[in-house]
């Protein structure tokens, strides 16, 4: 069976934002929270992943700059893969799916915000939790170069301007959610994998900034000893992050995607 149009895979997003909208009801709203927990979970294993393949081989990376790039950007994605595979809730994809549905009046703005709200509350919850739980008590960046580097990235990640965060943000989101539509388009396991491996991979190597990402690496930093407060988490990165997220994938993927073929489907 071939992969779906973009008229057809603009009706899968459509109907992918209505539902994941309604689990913010009441009845459903424990699924929703663990779905959450979960999706920042993911994300976060292929954090962990990429720091220690990324930064595991120094004396090979420190000649090949891009290889660092390159080794992260190809383990990180695992964690969309298993977000759009088993259906989690991450806060970036469901920048873009919520759009459609919202502009054509099936949502209202009060119960984007309300999703977006909670899904990135559990986003943190689930990435933090991996970050001491699974990462820092088992001791697994103790040892260099695994401690240096994260502290390194804990640090850079709050030391540029918001504006260049912001910037990062819309970047790391594009490519993400052109992931997450590429995966709808396609019917077959492997061709969703794919699909996930690709953009992401692009924004990993391009070193943009993914807010449900950052709510690990920096966490992570924090615990080894980074040179970061609270105050430079939130205020630093994951505000203009998250501000950028929102703008790459709400309105580069799904406004423009709407724009693009809702005609199509409304005939």
């Amino acid at each position: 069976m071939p992969v779906r149009t973009p008229d057809e895979t603009l009706k899968a997003g459509f109907d992918a934002g209505t539902r994941k909208a309604a689990l913010t009801s009441r009845g459903s709203f424990g699924r929703f929270a663990v779905l959450s927990i979960l999706a920042g979970a993911y994300i976060a294993l292929g954090g962990v992943l990429s720091l220690i393949v990324g930064y595991g081989f120094p004396e090979a990376t420190a000649a090949n700059p891009s290889l660092q790039r390159l080794l992260s950007g190809l383990v990180f994605p695992i964690g969309l893969m298993l977000v759009v595979v088993l259906g989690a809730e991450l806060f970036t994809g469901n920048n873009a799916l919520l759009m459609p549905p919202l502009i054509s009046r099936r949502l209202t703005f009060l119960s984007v915000a309300r999703n977006w709200t909670l899904v990135w509350i559990g986003n943190f919850i689930g990435a933090f939790a991996v970050a001491w739980f699974m990462v820092y008590l088992c001791g697994l960046t103790t040892p260099e170069p695994y401690h240096g580097a994260i502290c390194r990235i804990a640090e850079a990640k709050v030391s540029a301007s918001p504006a260049v965060i912001f910037l990062k943000g819309i970047g790391a989101n594009w490519c993400v959610c052109l992931a997450v539509w590429l995966a709808l388009s396609g019917r077959r396991l492997s061709e969703k994998l794919i699909a996930c491996q690709i953009p992401v991979m692009a924004f990993v190597i391009l070193g943009y900034e993914h807010c449900v990402a950052n709510m690990f690496f920096i966490p992570l930093g924090m615990m080894e000893g980074a040179d970061v407060s609270i105050y430079d988490l939130f205020a630093a990165n994951l505000l203009p992050a998250t501000v950028g997220n929102i703008v790459g994938g709400a309105v580069f993927v799904g406004c423009a995607h709407y724009y693009l073929y809702h005609k199509n489907i409304e005939k």
